[in-house]
């Protein structure tokens, strides 16, 4: 059963395959939650309101925008977030690919990715920029997170992910 406390309430999720409980005040963000009460920081606050993608985490597997979405709406959900990545293709390929510089976007483009790949394993250069376009970086051109893309999905078929 929830418990209810003045002016917060509590909220269990999946946060990359662990239940959490988590008290939460019904105004604060998913991203907010994420960071302070639940000490996963990769999700980055950048606009903070929907536009960079730096928040990106998956929501019953579906790509959101962390910033978004009031994290009561999360209750009963699951929630991947790029710590829940850790050791797969998509994160190898970005790290042999240089697919970052200063780093702030890398996790949403990650998630972002992870998602993409899962869902269009094969995706052309067309489903990418669709997928991508949620994403912004200020620092680069975009050809080494292309180019990371790439390689995971080179990585998944060898390793036959699919």
């Amino acid at each position: 059963m929830r418990e209810h406390y003045a002016g917060l309430c509590e909220i269990v999720v999946m946060l990359n395959g662990k239940a959490r409980k988590l008290v939460v005040r019904p105004m604060d963000t998913l991203l907010q939650v994420l960071r302070e009460a639940a000490g996963h920081t990769g999700a980055k606050p950048g606009c903070e309101n929907g536009d960079c993608g730096a928040c990106t985490v998956l929501l019953d597997d579906k790509p959101v925008k962390a910033c978004l979405m009031l994290a009561v709406e999360a209750d009963g959900r699951s929630i991947t977030t790029v710590e829940g990545l850790q050791n797969t293709a998509i994160q190898q390929a970005f790290v042999e690919r240089g697919g970052f510089q200063c780093g702030y976007c890398t996790s949403g483009f990650l998630v972002n990715a992870w998602a993409m790949l899962e869902a269009h394993p094969e995706a052309d250069e067309a489903i990418q920029r669709a997928w991508l376009s949620a994403n912004l970086c200020r620092c680069t051109g975009y050809e080494g997170i292309r180019d990371a893309v790439e390689r995971a999905k080179e990585i998944r078929r060898s390793e036959g992910e699919w």
